[in-house]
């Protein structure tokens, strides 16, 4: 596999590497006419609702995980087939390109996040829509339990969870979105903004291994992350294999999920108690 995290220079040595644009924004802002007001050259639109989510509801959360056929469809109209070298971006730092990068690893493929993104670029960018030749296949393909964590598992005290969204979310003091403030109880706040330096580029390995081991984590084996919907979660995910720290999964429906239902919900500053379900 390619590097999880790469920069400019790594990309203009790999010419070959598709490049997508996977810009989304909270707020409902058209993201197409972002890419269209200026994006990397050569890089495509990838639309996160379409094809790197399914129908959301209260049951499965804001950006459930997307059929394997939608996303080979989305893959394929992006010019991306099987065995192609995937770098992807965004303009908050890889916290909506990190879905893609997140997707594509793993099941196999190899896939990088562009450090920075769309910021911390210094060369020229396009407007020109770019309109790919689709790539001759790109196989659906099951997304593997082994990187994906349920909500019995998430929330039975097992393992080392960490919430990956802004600590005045993980402290229930705002909720924008969903149905009620707090975390998970027992889960760590992650924020991914921690992962970063000011420029929205990756802290170093070094610095990554430091902040995560002030959490508990020193293997990423038997980790679970989340976040709102299970998008910016993926940041996490990245820093902490960056890190060299290996994979852990991700709770995908997230607090967006977790919070339609009646289970307890932990406020402030501390992890809170956490029921034991005795779920692995």
């Amino acid at each position: 596999m390619i590097p999880i995290v790469v920069d400019a220079s790594w990309l203009s040595e790999h010419p070959e590497a598709v490049i997508a644009d996977v810009r989304w924004y909270m707020d409902g802002s058209d993201t197409h006419a972002a890419y269209r007001a200026g994006h990397l050259p050569g890089a495509v639109y990838v639309n996160l609702d379409r094809y790197l989510a399914a129908t959301p509801s209260p049951a499965v959360g804001r950006h459930p995980l997307p059929d394997p056929a939608v996303f080979a469809e989305g893959m394929k109209a992006a010019g991306i087939g099987d065995g192609t070298i995937v770098v992807a971006y965004d303009d908050t730092g890889g916290t909506t390109a990190g879905r893609l990068v997140w997707l594509l690893r793993s099941i196999g493929e190899d896939a990088a996040l562009l450090d920075g993104g769309l910021n911390a670029w210094q060369g020229p960018v396009d407007t020109d829509e770019v309109v790919p030749t689709p790539a001759a296949t790109f196989t659906p393909r099951p997304w593997p339990a082994s990187g994906i964590a349920t909500i019995d598992e998430a929330a039975c005290g097992d393992y080392i969870v960490l919430d990956a969204r802004a600590p005045e979310r993980y402290r229930g003091e705002i909720e924008p979105i969903d149905a009620r403030p707090g975390h998970i109880p027992g889960a760590l706040n992650a924020w991914f903004g921690a992962n970063q330096n000011d420029d929205q580029t990756y802290r170093t390995p070094e610095e990554l291994r430091a902040h995560y081991a002030t959490l508990g984590v020193t293997d990423a084996a038997g980790v679970i992350v989340y976040c709102g919907s299970g998008v910016t979660g993926c940041h996490d995910v990245i820093a902490l294999e960056y890190a060299g720290l290996g994979q852990p999964r991700i709770y995908s429906g997230s607090w967006s999920q977790y919070a339609a239902t009646d289970r307890p919900a932990a406020t402030g500053p501390e992890p809170g108690e956490r029921p034991r379900a005795g779920v692995r």
